[in-house]
């Protein structure tokens, strides 16, 4: 029988480090549908599930994948889906469902071309709007953008941590490069690996409320068979978790689940420096596009360019204030990412009136440092 946890040093892709991941966290249950190019973490966690006591079941869609994952987490377990562009395109009204419920889940986004069918085996990194909108209503959101194979793994560990400390979805947002990229992945001992779970009531049963909210603002979660009166449903709902059609309710229910993730900031988001110190210009980048944009920062800095990066690690919630802090400082942004224009918005959003400019195209290949060169150069 195979260890519950891969020790040691691999070389696998993106999408396999991300299923490790996945089994080092906990994950004991993984519901999915084949997509390319996301189907190698299915593949993966489907051999190796069986061997650590947890189920993999293949739906017969999204949909279903999405809606197997949340009814799994209510038995107590932490469970994680993937998928890419058109499945994660179904899954959007469940996700909705996961929020209004505080269901904690992981779902993996390796994102390619789109829209549409697009382009199913070459990358883009068009899905950050619509992790953040993609379901209805007013919600937060949290979503983390890997750079690498090491980071699938690492970042997939963070994800089951948030998900299950603030009873939320959780989003790895990759693509199609960093999933298939092979590199060397180095996984510690189980003993070295942190790992959250949810909390747990206490006190008296027949006094339980549902979504009373605990200090940090979320709710104790008890598994549906523990002896609590669990009542889950996606209409608005009160602290037992019964449906109230009232404008208070909504305003009640709505701010736990808004300030939770709005409370929480600091905690939450993360974020990498790179030569920003003395930099003039601050690219900003994340996923993939962030390897591009180290050398882009070196070569910008050999021409005389005082260049710097900031890489998203934590993509929502945004940093709002780390940029507004920088756009004091500097004399412009570039946003460099394979899409046209959607994380460069809230850069410009946040920098104002500070100037800022996307490095972008519409999917299909990497970002070479001499897009993000040629416009530090004619701009600024």
């Amino acid at each position: 029988m195979k260890p519950q946890i891969l020790t040691g040093t691999h070389f696998i892709n993106g999408d396999e480090a991300c299923a490790e991941g996945a089994i080092a966290a906990g994950c004991r249950f993984f519901g999915g549908y084949p997509i390319t190019p996301a189907t190698e973490v299915a593949e993966h966690i489907s051999v190796r599930l069986p061997h650590v006591g947890g189920v993999f079941i293949q739906m017969e869609d999204e949909i279903a994948a999405m809606t197997s994952i949340l009814g799994a987490a209510w038995t107590g377990i932490k469970t994680m889906t993937a998928t890419s562009g058109p499945g994660f395109s179904l899954m959007m009204e469940t996700v909705g469902l996961a929020i209004v419920t505080e269901t904690p889940c992981v779902v993996v986004n390796v994102q390619r071309g789109g829209p549409s069918t697009g382009l199913p085996t070459h990358g883009a990194q068009a899905d950050m709007m619509q992790v953040r909108w993609g379901s209805h209503g007013d919600y937060e959101i949290i979503a983390l953008a890997p750079s690498s194979p090491q980071e699938m793994f690492d970042l997939t560990i963070i994800a089951f941590n948030l998900s299950e400390t603030y009873r939320t979805p959780v989003f790895i947002m990759s693509d199609e490069i960093v999933g298939h990229m092979s590199e060397k992945v180095v996984i510690p001992e189980a003993s070295k690996i942190k790992t959250l779970s949810r909390p747990k009531p206490t006190g008296r049963k027949d006094k339980f409320k549902l979504y009373k909210p605990g200090p940090n603002g979320v709710a104790p979660m008890p598994a549906i068979g523990d002896g609590y009166n669990v009542h889950v449903t996606g209409l608005t709902h009160n602290e037992k978790g019964y449906p109230v059609m009232s404008v208070d309710t909504q305003k009640e229910m709505m701010h736990r689940l808004l300030g939770k993730i709005r409370n929480n900031l600091d905690d939450i988001i993360m974020t990498e420096e790179y030569l920003l110190d003395d930099a003039e210009f601050v690219i900003v980048s994340y996923g993939v596009s962030a390897r591009t944009s180290y050398t882009a920062v070196e070569e910008a800095r050999a021409m005389g360019i005082k260049a710097g990066l900031l890489r998203l690690i934590t993509v929502w919630p945004f940093p709002d204030d780390k940029i507004r802090e920088l756009a004091k400082r500097v004399k412009g942004f570039v946003t460099v990412e394979i899409n046209m224009g959607q994380i460069a918005r809230e850069v410009e959003r946040c920098a104002a009136p500070t100037p800022a400019y996307l490095a972008g195209h519409p999917g299909g290949s990497i970002i070479p440092p001499d897009d993000v060169l040629k416009i530090l150069k004619e701009a600024f």
